[in-house]
């Protein structure tokens, strides 16, 4: 508001102290070029260093992404396809695989070496003539790995592969198993191309599917993550679903496969995504089948069905690499590769690495046996039975629907309609700092635009006084008009940009009604200080306008500075309530939201309201002022102009009114567009080494372009519509113009008056068109608001802490048991949304340790959803007889440990994740990594209990990373634990190891298990089997295998593993049970 001021003050003063008389002509020339010249130097110059500043730290960051180590096949991987060429630089628009071609590629030492079909397979003239013998002899393999080393930190001295050799034929069923972080994952990333290789090389004959131990699913439905962008072959599909054992999910999905699962898969139990992850893998034709642990999500006879049908029969003839813990499957694989400290301990069949006498002979140990074969299809059928849907058909068309109709969809991101509501700006005043703000803003704002047209009137006063006295000078008034017509030739209006920030060239006060109040006024004032002598009144003059060019410096400053640090105070209160709202929401908000809709609220909403809304905010009150100030100008001058002036009023509100119709909603529309964006981005890069593994980078990118497309058609609209508006109100302003101007020529003014009317109805030309869309854009900013204030107020869960008279003790639960009664829960507050869990009815008794089974999706994780309250129960669930209902969220939770299905880390220091609050000693988390068996390996990283942990927990293997969470509950000395599929991870062998220090940490506690591994609770207290929802068996694992009649659930489950198996499961079960009654027995026995 000031700069110009600031410029003309000083040149008017210093021309007046010169001796020179201020006129019309000259005061308001100067103040036309001087607003000319303060569009240009005060707006856009500085507004272009800072877009300029912005620009170059972008093109830096973007720089320095892009030199980043990119994952290039060449470092030591070489796929080849059907036809010969590198499979990995092939086209993948349409992910068509190629079939096999005996022309491979070798590339030893990380280098590519491309060989002919004349030429056979030669080795570089440095590898010996040996080795090129044995390297032809092995040239039909599908896989062949030489002394690949490689290591995922390049910092660090341990290697995650160290000289690993490997060759696999066509047709090899390859089960790799070994102890956590033996490098089992890292041998699948390393054939991908995802870990590169220091030395040796990776050779892959024919195309490459791969299955990952974190199943990756993107929002979508069922059979879009199966079909992954290849063209649908119905047959093919059915037998994949069949093969896969999803035929009974997609009959319990309510739209089958199109069934949506949701970012991540949220939808889903951690069998159904693993299912569906490796039904992409099979789907796509491929001559090797990279499976990473697929079976640790599933139950036995799920993992049984999958291991006979889908790996042995399905993929018969192909090349399958399967990463397993479950060695009941290894007496039928082809070959076993155990792994050991990242290096390949021993490769065999079965019965030779059982006949070895080696080390790595006790990992293959029992429980695991030879089975009859013989039993496994009839145990399959008969387990089948137990799950059949009623009032469903047997045939997949049911559940793979033959016809194209509609898609499921996704939630879609809610949009309001209509103008933004008053409680919308008053939630934004509000946050400012409420109503006394408000008003303190506005008045300040006030003052310093009387401050300003004080200025400006006693300007024009000044010019018309010093004509009064030298009318020569000033060539009188009619001198004045047309000399004020040609000075002012070339135009004042002024160039505005939608993101400048607006400051009125000369404005007048809105508060007098008349010139003659106003002449009076400044008279008065003049007359105060008169002293007779020209000399000293011209003093004077300046004297006062100096005061007032002040008085508008220094108010106008202070008010931006209020202004401002109240709209960063605004700002801060609105995300810290939208932060607090989004740790409040329920899981249910989690489900149906995406990431990218979240991030969308906190990234671009919340920068439009950090740094455009206040701009706006600041023009809107400034231009509306100032145009209030000029109206009074104009009608003062020549009160006729109020005429058009109240005409062109009308219209510019109609035309708000209507472009505002159009532009709110865009504005939602172009925000609601952007938020796919970010989620499709979030999604591909936690998928990142599927999609590689798929070559589905272009279909990726194409989706990609087609959510930036839309965004950006939303965002063209907008800023198409917003130019027209402002081409029409320059049209308005040119036809307002002209008629004011028109008047002077019939009518005569002083030519101060002329001056200053001119002056600023030409301001209007781009003060008009900015304010009236500065007002919209107002309101199209504070849909950023009320996306904003509607995270600030999505359904929370129920409190976090209970009135004081329903606390529970510190010490509660002191003996553990807890209470199923008629429990329900569903995901949905909808009421007529499904049940999850129907009328469950039981007690675990004190201290009892409890395994929990059940097929995938049978509602095991969902019972524990409800005992920590996670969705909407139904019932009671009572802890040492207190209603757990009835609690704050926060008593309940804090005394419940638990595992968790996909165990969390965050990023910080390892230290940081075991202990966030610095509750415990040193000793103490390192005597719990002891326990859970990491110590060694936490001593072999850098900085051990510091050492850093990525985003994630990346840098750890999944089985290491629930051994982390195990060791945070074994702190936290709770009497209830909770393992969900907390060993589904690790090798046999930890996991023996880690079920005895539960048993002796936890010794007092009660455990409730939920597992795949039938045998992890043969020796529980009691076993509860789940299936749709319900409690169908609930008791001893011994009882549950011996008592005659009944559904038999339980029974069939390990009968599935197996004959030798399931006798040596019933012999554990067997001296679990006589034990826990050897006490009893001994009690009686006394009396």
């Amino acid at each position: 508001m000031f700069t110009t001021r600031v410029s003309i003050f000083l040149s008017l003063v210093a021309y007046a102290l010169a001796g020179q008389v201020v006129t019309a002509e000259k005061a308001f020339a100067i103040t036309a070029y001087y607003n000319i010249l303060r569009t240009t130097m005060t707006i856009f110059f500085p507004q272009g260093i800072g877009q300029f500043a912005e620009a170059l730290v972008s093109v830096r960051r973007i720089q320095k992404f892009m030199q980043y180590d990119e994952i290039e096949s060449a470092e030591g991987v070489s796929m080849v396809g059907g036809d010969g060429k590198d499979a990995s630089a092939s086209s993948s628009s349409d992910l068509q695989e190629k079939k096999p071609d005996a022309d491979p590629l070798a590339l030893p030492n990380s280098k590519f070496i491309r060989h002919s079909e004349s030429d056979g397979l030669k080795e570089p003239a440095a590898v010996n003539n040996h080795h090129q013998q044995q390297q032809h002899h092995l040239s039909d393999a599908g896989v062949i790995v030489e002394k690949a080393v490689a290591r995922w930190d390049a910092k660090a001295t341990e290697l995650t592969l160290d000289g690993v050799d490997l060759h696999v034929q066509p047709g090899t069923l390859v089960a790799v198993i070994g102890p956590v972080g033996a490098g089992k994952s890292s041998l699948i990333h390393a054939i991908l191309g995802e870990l590169p290789l220091e030395s040796g090389s990776i050779k892959v004959n024919g195309n490459v599917s791969y299955a990952s131990q974190e199943p990756w699913l993107f929002s979508g439905t069922v059979r879009q993550n199966i079909l992954f962008g290849l063209p649908m072959d119905r047959e093919r599909y059915k037998q994949v679903v069949k093969t896969c054992a999803l035929e009974r999910d997609f009959h319990l999905f309510a739209d089958g496969d199109k069934t949506i699962v949701g970012e991540r898969g949220v939808s889903l139990s951690g069998g159904q995504k693993a299912r569906i992850s490796l039904a992409r893998a099979v789907y796509r034709r491929a001559e090797v089948y990279l499976l990473d642990d697929p079976l640790s999500a599933v139950d036995s006879h799920v993992g049984r069905h999958l291991f006979d049908h889908c790996m042995r029969d399905y993929l018969r003839g192909k090349i399958v690499i399967l990463v397993t813990h479950q060695l009941q499957y290894l007496q039928n694989a082809d070959q076993i590769v155990v792994m050991m400290h990242g290096r390949v301990e021993a490769v065999g069949t079965y019965d030779k690495l059982r006949e070895s006498g080696q080390d790595f002979a006790q990992l293959l140990a029992a429980p695991s046996g030879r089975e009859d074969d013989s039993t496994d299809t009839e145990s399959i059928k008969r387990s089948g039975s137990l799950y059949k849907r009623q009032n469903s058909e047997s045939s997949m068309d049911s559940a793979v629907a033959d016809g194209e109709g509609p898609e499921a969809k996704a939630t879609e991101e809610r949009q309001k309609e209509g103008s933004i509501g008053y409680d919308v700006y008053r939630a934004y005043f509000r946050a400012s700092g409420g109503n006394l703000v408000v008003v303190l803003i506005l008045f300040m704002f006030l003052l310093s635009q009387l401050s300003a047209s004080g200025g400006d009137y006693f300007l024009t006063y000044w010019v018309n006084k010093a004509e009064e006295k030298a009318p020569a000078a000033a060539g009188g008034d009619a001198g004045t008009a047309g000399a004020m017509f040609s000075a002012l030739a070339n135009g004042t209006a002024e160039e505005f940009n939608e993101t400048t920030t607006f400051e009125p060239p000369a404005v007048t006060t809105a508060v007098t009604t008349g010139a003659g109040g106003i002449g009076v006024f400044f008279t008065a004032i003049r007359q105060m200080f008169a002293s007779g002598d020209e000399e000293e009144d011209r003093y004077i003059d300046i004297y006062i306008f100096t005061a007032l060019t002040v008085a508008t410096v220094v108010i106008t400053l202070t008010r931006s500075m209020f202004f401002f640090r109240t709209a960063m105070k605004a700002s801060r209160k609105l995300h810290d309530a939208m932060f607090n709202g989004i740790t409040r929401a329920s899981m249910y908000f989690f489900n149906t939201n995406p990431s990218g809709r979240i991030l969308n609220r906190f990234s671009k909403d919340m920068g439009q309201i950090d740094e455009y809304l206040p701009s706006v905010t600041v023009d809107v009150i400034q231009i509306f002022l100032s145009l209030i100030g000029i109206v009074v100008v104009v009608a003062i001058v020549n009160p006729y102009n109020l005429i058009p002036t109240v005409v062109i009023g009308i219209i510019f509100y109609f035309m708000r009114a209507f472009y505002l119709l159009t532009s709110r909603n865009i504005k939602r529309v172009e925000a609601i567009t952007r938020s796919p964006i970010y989620s499709h981005l979030s999604a591909s890069l936690s998928g990142l080494s599927t999609i590689r593994a798929f070559g589905a980078e272009k279909v990726l990118v194409h989706e990609f372009d087609s959510h930036q497309d839309l965004h950006s058609s939303a965002f063209y609209l907008f800023i198409s519509t917003s130019r027209a508006f402002g081409f029409y109100l320059d049209v308005f302003c040119v036809i307002y113009i002209a008629i004011v101007t028109l008047t002077f020529f019939i009518r005569g003014d002083s030519g101060g008056n002329v001056g200053l009317a001119i002056t600023q109805a030409l301001g209007m030309t781009g003060m008009v068109q900015w304010g009236m869309r500065q007002s919209a854009e107002l309101e199209n900013t504070m849909t950023s608001v009320e996306r904003v204030v509607e995270y600030d107020n999505v359904d929370p869960e129920p409190a976090l802490e209970a009135p004081a008279d329903k606390k529970p003790p510190k010490e509660w639960p002191q003996e553990g048991r807890i209470r199923f009664e008629k429990v329900t829960l569903r995901y949905s507050p909808d009421t007529d949304s499904d049940l999850v869990l129907r009328d469950l009815q039981f007690e675990i008794e004190p201290r009892e340790k409890i395994g929990i089974v059940g097929r995938t999706g049978a509602g095991k994780s969902s019972l524990i959803n409800a005992l920590f309250r996670l969705s909407y129960n139904g019932g009671s669930i009572l802890i040492d007889t207190r209603d757990t209902s009835q609690m704050g969220l926060h008593d309940l939770r804090a005394k419940l440990s638990i595992i968790p299905q996909e165990p969390v880390l965050f990023s910080g220091t390892l230290r940081y994740n075991l202990d966030p609050f610095d509750e415990y000693p040193d000793e103490k988390l390192w005597r719990a990594l002891k326990e859970v068996k990491l110590e060694d390996a936490v001593n072999e990283l850098p900085s051990g209990l510091s050492s850093k942990i990525n985003e994630g927990g990346s840098n750890f293997s999944v089985g290491q990373r629930q051994l982390v969470c195990l060791a945070r509950a074994i702190l936290r000395e709770n009497k209830i634990l909770v393992m969900d599929e907390a060993t589904a991870n690790v090798d046999p062998q930890t996991d023996k190891l880690i079920q005895q220090t539960i048993r002796e940490k936890f010794n007092d506690c009660t455990v409730l298990t939920i597992a795949h591994r039938l045998n992890t609770v043969m020796d529980s207290d009691k076993v509860l089997v789940m299936d749709a929802g319900r409690c169908v068996e609930f008791g001893t694992p011994y009882e549950l295998l011996t008592t005659e009649g009944g559904p038999k659930v339980f029974y069939g489950m390990v009968k599935q593993t197996g004959k030798s198996t399931f006798n040596t499961l019933l012999k554990i079960a067997e001296e679990s049970h006589n034990q826990k009654l050897k006490p009893i027995k001994e009690a009686e026995a006394t009396k």
